[in-house]
């Protein structure tokens, strides 16, 4: 059969379609590999949330063309949000691209890679009984021939519900489950509602359902999906006891025997309830760590933003969160340069930044995305600015975490191991409860019989000696 490749841009919601598409190629026998040059499908499953996102695929994309003049059997395919946007117009500059599929029909994607594959297998074979004078035409002049392209994007009622596979590894310790798709809050700078459609949640019992399996392969900590997760099932799901869905969500998923950790992403401001604040406070299963996006500290780019939460009810809710439940990290996103932000909107992001002392903090440049407010507003930033608030707001973001992690040393904490250092090989590395890095060496693990047993998708208790950079290093404590 033959071999695949997926690379995945964005966010964690695009690594998670990306594993139900290789578990529906897995199913079909299809193999997967590391390198595109090993490969006979090559997918890209794009993001574009932000310019760079689309400018990295398209780049990747164009230098597959010698590739694909080499190798007229390989099938070439877009999926995902730039797919979404973009559609058939993404052939033209691309000819040998085979398959364009959007945000709605990743279920759909093995099933059309098994068609194109079919399809040029056949054409080759065709023309090779083709006269001479046909075969021996240049490959580039050849590849019309073999070209048959698929471009589905279209809307599809209760795709939510096909989001149930996805791909692990050996000893994979943690996973992502989308709970919805879409989105409807319209932020101005944001494309997603239009790449990903209206907000469409799963069925509890389904989620649970998916949760269990992935437990019971040795899963030990999931994190729930959503374009704004704590706006889960609002539209399709009644308040019981006034708990709003997604707390009867995240109750029942606490219940599952054998789930050490739980936690979600990314939430909204507005979706943090009374409800959602006491489960924070009474589900020990919840990891101690939130990612709650800014986006801005002025009050005034709040509203341009279409944000719907003042600075000072965005500060509030940092210290509720905090006061139930100690020790909890808070993250965030934060864009720099939108349009009419001036000097003191921007101090005032800063100092809010400064004041909250956030564990870390993803800070991007505005960047206009093509149909969306904010790319037709008056006042934009130059580049040049954008990218001073960008160093500038970093350096506060990093001074935090770096007192933050300090803090650490010499703490014991629960590291829940994930495989190898990215860094150093001869190392593990996992994360705390509060999402925090930390690398340290290989020590099997002692049973009775005295039979060793790998750290990998164990739970871990290690002293941290020292913090460096963004990642915490220590020796595991073993019995």
């Amino acid at each position: 059969m033959p071999k695949f490749f997926i690379k995945t841009y964005g966010c964690q919601m695009n690594e998670r379609d990306s594993e139900q598409v290789a578990h529906s190629l897995t199913a079909l026998g299809y193999e997967r590999v590391g390198h595109e040059s090993e490969a006979d499908v090559v997918l890209l499953n794009t993001c574009s949330v932000r310019d760079m996102a689309d400018q990295k695929a398209l780049g990747k994309m164009g230098m597959l063309g010698r590739l694909a003049k080499e190798r007229p059997h390989m099938v070439f395919g877009f999926l995902g949000c730039m797919a979404q946007a973009r559609g058939a117009a993404l052939l033209k500059n691309l000819p040998y691209v085979d398959l364009v599929v959007g945000t709605q029909k990743f279920h759909r994607v093995a099933d059309y890679v098994e068609e194109l594959v079919a399809r040029k297998k056949n054409r080759i074979s065709e023309n090779a009984e083709r006269p001479t004078p046909n075969a021996q035409r240049p490959i580039e002049n050849r590849m019309d021939d073999l070209r048959l392209s698929i471009v589905d994007i279209e809307e599809e009622a209760g795709s939510q519900s096909t989001i149930r596979n996805q791909q692990l590894r050996a000893s994979q310790a943690t996973a992502f489950v989308s709970i919805m798709q879409g989105c409807n809050m319209h932020c101005t700078f944001c494309i997603v509602p239009q790449t990903r459609g209206a907000e469409r949640s799963r069925s509890i019992d389904e989620i649970v359902a998916e949760v269990r399996d992935l437990v019971s392969r040795g899963v030990k900590e999931v994190t729930l999906l959503g374009q704004i997760v704590n706006l889960y099932g609002r539209h399709e799901f009644p308040k019981v006891d006034n708990n709003s869905p997604f707390v009867q969500l995240l109750e029942s998923v606490h219940e599952v025997e054998g789930l050490e950790r739980l936690r979600f992403t990314s939430p909204h401001p507005i979706g943090f309830r009374d409800d959602l604040i006491d489960a924070i406070s009474r589900l020990p299963k919840l990891a101690e760590h939130v990612h709650l996006p800014l986006q801005s500290g002025s009050n005034k780019i709040l509203k341009a933003m279409h944000r719907a939460y003042t600075a000072e009810k965005y500060l509030d809710l940092v210290e509720r969160i905090r006061r139930a439940r100690n020790g909890v990290a808070i993250t965030t996103d934060i864009i720099v340069g939108f349009p009419g932000e001036t000097d003191d909107d921007y101090r005032q992001t800063r100092d809010l930044a400064e004041e909250i002392q956030f564990d870390n903090a993803f800070v991007f440049r505005y960047s206009p995305r093509r149909d969306t407010p904010a790319s037709e507003m008056p006042d934009q930033i130059d580049e040049h600015v954008k990218e001073h608030r960008n160093q500038d707001l970093l350096e506060v973001v990093n001074k935090s975490n770096r007192r933050i992690l300090e803090r650490l040393v010499g703490a014991q904490v629960e590291v829940l191991c994930e495989g190898p250092s990215k860094t150093n090989c001869a190392r593990l590395m996992g994360r705390t409860r509060t999402n925090k890095i930390v690398v340290f060496p290989p020590s099997p693990k002692q049973r009775p019989t005295g039979e060793s047993e790998e750290l990998v998708g164990e739970l871990v208790n290690v002293r941290i000696e020292r913090a460096n950079g963004f990642s915490l290093y220590g020796m595991p404590l073993l019995e």
